[in-house]
């Protein structure tokens, strides 16, 4: 079976469905691997990488399409590239089937099999191919380095000769997987000990986990675990608004 990777068109997209190992393991398991030319390279991987890995290297998606019998694409490709795909491809993707009729129309019209990623249920017999998770875990860590950037002060603590700048405080909201990470980064900043509440208390999961919580909170990154079908944006309330493509 052929496999294609196609290109992420999406403005602000910067992820690739497979990497150069992944190629390797699809070969190992007598696949044959086709990327189309540049759809690694906004995640710093190049074509030469994976002709290294033995991908094929295709000029455009029609090429890459020719003939697949699975595609591999982060976000559902558009509707060109959907006509272009043979009666009976497997699609693997974030589908967001319950907000996007007209994809699944499309699909079933042409009979083919999609695999929304973010529907697979997050049981232990799953978890290897838990995307949702993932994708969580590095909003929870970026949201808190973008709000520091944006925070007109210091995050930790720092005594100087000069005096003692005191640490930002934060309140984070949540203790999923997202707020988790948030809580460790945010530690990892300050030097405190991380996953605790205001109290010094570790939070339970599904209950408001704090840092320094208090009404005089400078930052307040706020993300969740994406839910099916939803968009969640983190923010950082340190005098700006940031948008989701900042990640």
């Amino acid at each position: 079976m052929k496999v294609a990777v196609l290109k992420e068109t999406r403005a602000g997209e910067r992820r690739v469905a497979l990497v150069p190992q992944g190629v390797k393991a699809l070969l190992k398991a007598g696949l044959e691997v086709t990327i189309q030319t540049g759809a690694g390279l906004a995640s710093s991987v190049s074509d030469t990488e994976y002709r290294e890995a033995g991908a094929t290297i295709a000029a455009s998606a029609p090429e890459a399409l020719r003939d697949a019998g699975m595609v591999l694409a982060v976000h559902a490709p558009p509707p060109a590239d959907v006509a272009a795909m043979s009666e009976g491809t497997i699609l693997v993707s974030f589908l967001s089937p319950l907000t996007n009729p007209d994809l699944v129309r499309a699909l079933a019209a042409s009979k083919i099999t999609g695999i929304a990623m973010e529907m697979i249920p997050r049981i232990t017999r799953a978890q290897s191919m838990d995307a949702l998770s993932s994708q969580a875990t590095v909003a929870g860590y970026k949201a808190v380095l973008i709000a520091a950037d944006h925070l007109p002060k210091f995050l930790p603590m720092f005594t100087t000769a000069a005096g003692t700048i005191r640490p930002a405080k934060a309140l984070i909201l949540g203790a999923g997987g997202a707020r988790h990470c948030q809580i460790r980064q945010w530690h990892s900043e300050d030097g405190d000990k991380h996953g605790k509440n205001g109290d010094g208390q570790t939070p339970a999961r599904g209950h408001p986990a704090s840092v320094n919580s208090s009404s005089s909170s400078q930052i307040t990154p706020i993300i969740g675990n994406k839910i099916p079908n939803q968009t969640a944006h983190p923010r950082a309330q340190a005098g700006h608004d940031l948008n989701s493509n900042q990640l």
